[in-house]
């Protein structure tokens, strides 16, 4: 615990500084480009982050369960490269996919569909997800915050040089992309500087031959941060579909105000997630106290939100912004909610249970985007924050019913280690939930 809440500082911290920084670059381009321009912005930059998600591996999960093994870091970070490796192809298609064809459902100009395609191919090509695994396998969180510092810091930068000589969208996205850039390079540098990968061998063969699950893990992590991409992304993007360029902006504002707890809930989760890989009998018990703790933060929290958040819009966004309060305080309740959930979340895949979280994770999301047309023709911003609300309520409630289980498998003594999970094949995980 102690070491947990030493890294967890450190996130924290970092997460600080691209907290008040991303405040600063919000401020600049939203009173540059006015609430029209900025929310075709906030399209833009919603599809390059979804087709990042959506082709991205969530490779430092496995660096971090797999790369402690017998054969040490190589073979991990040789599948997870590879891994990266397609993601990157997928991700160059599907920015093209969704750059050709934005203009036909989106509040986007046909004009900017090359920087659309432009800033979707550096996101995927920008993959860091690799050597922020290497760094949280030997709990360098340090050494990663201060890499991760970059983007913020190139934002702020890019936001002031784009609003002085190019104050235009296309002038934001270029900012945004090389900030993007800087920041891979600089994961990737603080990563190699600490990881010297020694017989590294690039292929998707390898691992999977001396540890079989590694593939569903795969597929179930990658779907599951696809699911996080919707439940964000996708969402500002039918957000935009739905009600136009102001709506699109106005939820992109509520959303990086609001769900800052959301953010936090992440952090918790990367935290917490290589402690359970090594917490054995005592993951259930840990996940059970963060997640009290965390609901307490994150209610407090919400609380700061509802007393602070017409101030902080007007100071920040500016008064043509001021309609999105409540949108933002409904935001801040559901990130006040999904704080409960990151340790759970972070239990189950370190449990071998990534399907289990998918599927709890997975319906509730397409349920409230059955529901997005109708909830914004209901109220407006406000019912799009409710099925963000809605979705998180039911998946939180979903994870704290499968801990449950995990801890009534490990409490039964008749029960035997091999049910429990089909990870605990794996070398490093025989001990884990356990019945005593």
């Amino acid at each position: 615990m102690r070491r947990l809440a030493r890294n967890l500082g450190w996130l924290l911290g970092g997460r600080g500084l691209n907290a008040v920084l991303s405040l600063v670059y919000l401020a600049v381009a939203t009173r540059t480009l006015g609430l029209e321009a900025f929310g075709v912005l906030a399209v833009v930059l919603a599809m390059g982050q979804t087709v990042a998600g959506l082709a991205g591996f969530q490779t430092w999960q496995l660096v971090v369960r797999w790369g402690s093994g017998p054969d040490g870091p190589a073979e991990a970070t040789g599948f997870a490269v590879a891994l990266d490796l397609v993601s990157v192809a997928i991700g160059v298609v599907l920015a093209a996919a969704l750059a050709g064809t934005a203009a036909l459902w989106l509040p986007v100009p046909a004009e900017l569909g090359p920087a659309m395609f432009a800033y979707g191919a550096v996101l995927a090509c920008c993959t860091r997800s690799t050597p922020i695994g290497l760094l949280r396998r030997r709990f360098a969180y340090a050494r990663a915050a201060s890499a991760e510092a970059v983007q913020p810091v190139m934002r702020v930068a890019g936001a002031f040089l784009a609003s002085a000589f190019l104050p235009t969208v296309t002038g934001f996205l270029l900012a945004w992309a090389v900030a993007e850039i800087a920041v891979a390079a600089a994961v990737w540098i603080a990563a190699l500087s600490q990881e010297r990968l020694h017989g590294m061998t690039i292929s998707l063969r390898h691992l999977p031959r001396s540890h079989p699950d590694v593939w569903r893990f795969v597929w179930s992590t990658n779907l599951l941060g696809s699911l996080n991409v919707g439940s964000k992304q996708i969402l500002i993007l039918l957000v935009g579909a739905v009600g136009g360029d102001a709506a699109a902006g106005g939820f992109r504002v509520a959303a990086q105000l609001g769900q800052g707890l959301m953010q936090l809930a992440q952090l918790l989760s990367k935290a917490v997630y290589p402690e359970l890989v090594q917490a054995g009998s005592q993951a259930v018990d840990m996940a059970r106290r963060i997640a009290t703790l965390a609901l307490v933060a994150g209610v407090a929290a919400a609380v700061v939100a509802v007393v602070a958040g017409r101030w902080l819009l007007d100071v920040i966004a500016g008064p043509q912004f001021s309609g999105v309060y409540w949108t933002m305080v409904i935001l801040a309740i559901a990130g006040a909610v999904e704080m409960t959930g990151a340790s759970l979340e972070s239990l189950l895949i370190s449990a071998g249970r990534a399907g289990t979280t998918f599927l709890v994770r997975a319906a509730p999301l397409a349920l409230g985007f059955v529901m997005l047309d109708a909830a914004i023709g209901w109220q407006g911003l406000k019912g799009a924050a409710f099925v963000v609300l809605f979705a998180s309520a039911l998946s939180v409630l979903g994870l704290w019913t499968a801990m449950l289980s995990l801890r009534i498998i490990r409490l039964a003594p008749e029960a035997e280690a091999d049910d429990v999970s089909p990870v605990l094949s794996d070398p490093l995980s025989e001990d884990r939930f356990r019945p005593r």
